[in-house]
C-alpha cells in the first residue's frame, strides 16, 4: 500500500490546479521564433535606417555591414526553416491526425467582436465566453503568418537579386525591398504596441505571461480566459473538481 504524506498531497493539487497548454515541441519552436524575430528586426532596422545614430552604433557593433548583413540572412534562414516546420507540422497534425483546427476563424470570432464591443461600452454586463483561442489571438496569429510569407519571399528576392532579374524585371526587386521593409516595420511596430501589451502588460497578467515559456496555465485562468475550453475538459473527465462558485458560464 502506498502511503501519501502531506507534502505529496499538496503537490498533488498544485498540479492539479495546472493544465498543460502548450507542449515542449511548441515552447521551443516559440523561443526559436522569438530570438530570430528579435534578431531580425534588429539587424534589418539597422540596415534600412542606417543613416540614424542608432542604425550606425547597431551595424558598428557588429563589425560592419557586412556581418551584419551575413548575421541578418543567417536568422532569416533560420525563421524560414520555423515557419516551413510550423506549417507542416499544423498541416500534418488537421490533415494526418484529424486534429481540430482550433486557429481557424469561424462565425462565433466575428459574434465575439460585436459581444466584446457591447461589453466594453456597457452595453452588455457579460463578456463573450472563449474557447482554446479567442479571436485576438486568430488575428495576431494569420497577421503573423500571411506577413512572415511576405517578409519570407522579399527577402530570398533580395538575397538573389541577379537570379530574379534574369527571368524578371529589375522592378520585382525594388518593390521586394520596399514590401520587404514596411512589412518588417509593421511586425515590429505589432508586436510592440499588440503582443506585449497581450502578454505583459495586460491587468492580470503584467508583469508577464510565462505560459509559453513554463506551458502551463492556472485553472483560474482557464476559467477566466478560456471557459469553454474548460468546460469541455471537465465533460470529458479531464479537468478535474472545479473550485466551489468557479464554474465556467454557459453560452
Amino acid at each position: 500500500m502506498t502511503v501519501i504524506g502531506p507534502g505529496q498531497t499538496e503537490t498533488k493539487k498544485r498540479e492539479q490546479d495546472y493544465f498543460v497548454r502548450f507542449n515542449t515541441g511548441q515552447r521551443l519552436e516559440h523561443i526559436v521564433l522569438m530570438v530570430s524575430f528579435i534578431v531580425l528586426s534588429v539587424t534589418g532596422l539597422a540596415q534600412r535606417y542606417s543613416t540614424a545614430d542608432w542604425g550606425q552604433f547597431v551595424i558598428f557593433n557588429l563589425g560592419g555591414i557586412e556581418y551584419t548583413r551575413l548575421i541578418h540572412r543567417g536568422f532569416g534562414i533560420l525563421f524560414t526553416l520555423s515557419i516551413v516546420y510550423h506549417l507542416t507540422y499544423a498541416s500534418y497534425a488537421v490533415f494526418g491526425r484529424h486534429a481540430r483546427p482550433s486557429m481557424v476563424p469561424t462565425l462565433k470570432d466575428a459574434r465575439d467582436v460585436v459581444a466584446s464591443l457591447r461589453y466594453g461600452f456597457g452595453f452588455s454586463d457579460r463578456p463573450p465566453q472563449f474557447g482554446r483561442f479567442d479571436y485576438r489571438q486568430k488575428f495576431e496569429y494569420w497577421g503573423m503568418i500571411f506577413g512572415s510569407m511576405v517578409i519570407i519571399v522579399t527577402g530570398f528576392i533580395l538575397m538573389y537579386p541577379y537570379v530574379i532579374t534574369a527571368v524578371l524585371s529589375g522592378q520585382f526587386v525594388a518593390a521586394a525591398r520596399e514590401f520587404h521593409g514596411y512589412e518588417a516595420t509593421l511586425a515590429v511596430l505589432t508586436i510592440v504596441v499588440w503582443h506585449f501589451y497581450e502578454v505583459i502588460f495586460r491587468p492580470g497578467i503584467f508583469p508577464g505571461d510565462l505560459t509559453i515559456f513554463t506551458g502551463k496555465i492556472s485553472r483560474k485562468r482557464m476559467l477566466e480566459e478560456h471557459p469553454m475550453e474548460y468546460a469541455e475538459l471537465a465533460e470529458s473527465g479531464k479537468a478535474g473538481p472545479a473550485p466551489a462558485g468557479a464554474e465556467p458560464a454557459g453560452e
